[in-house]
């Protein structure tokens, strides 16, 4: 009889501990892939904000990559960073290989702020960043469509997101990444 609770108690142990996924501390804890091939070691932001936004080439918010580029050129001498995060999820807007996605940046919209390669950022294939973020802000906070945007302060964590709605040079954002900033 002993055996059998010991069992059943082992049995609950192993379920509650993989239906909760382990996450890490901090943003500067991932990396993801690089656009420019290799990886992007989040750990090299540390002590800086970060405003991770996932993005599309062929969307109706990707003229937001004007907006960002500003943004990016305003605070990056302050310690933020804009990180693009393209990513495939929503309508297919996102089609090209990695060249493809940097040149149209560089091209259109003189984007040089980092960028990784594309990466899923919603369901259950989600990169572990987007996981992390949703489980960290609330499953309300997961990306509905490109251009979600999401503040990190410069302790790493998260403390803010914005719909694709909310243009980058917005006083909402703008007012969040002055507060997050380095001190």
């Amino acid at each position: 009889m002993m055996s059998r609770i010991r069992y059943a108690a082992l049995g609950c142990l192993l379920i509650l501990s993989t239906a909760q996924p382990s996450f890490a501390g901090s943003v500067y804890d991932y990396t993801l892939p690089s656009i420019d091939g290799g990886t992007l070691d989040l750990a090299a932001f540390k002590g800086q904000a970060v405003l991770v936004v996932n993005t599309a080439s062929q969307c109706g918010f990707t003229p937001q990559y004007d907006g960002l580029q500003s943004l990016w050129e305003t605070y990056k001498d302050r310690g933020l960073v804009v990180l693009g995060v393209p990513s495939n999820d929503f309508g297919g807007q996102e089609p090209g290989s990695r060249a493809e996605i940097k040149e149209f940046c560089s091209v259109n919209f003189d984007v040089d702020f980092p960028m990784s390669d594309k990466v899923v950022v919603r369901g259950d294939n989600a990169h572990p960043l987007y996981q992390w973020l949703a489980a960290t802000l609330g499953a309300s906070s997961r990306p509905r469509w490109n251009f979600y945007k999401y503040l990190i302060d410069a302790n790493g964590q998260p403390v803010a997101y914005f719909s694709s709605m909310t243009r980058p040079q917005s006083s909402k954002i703008t007012k969040a990444v002055e507060a997050a900033l380095p001190r």
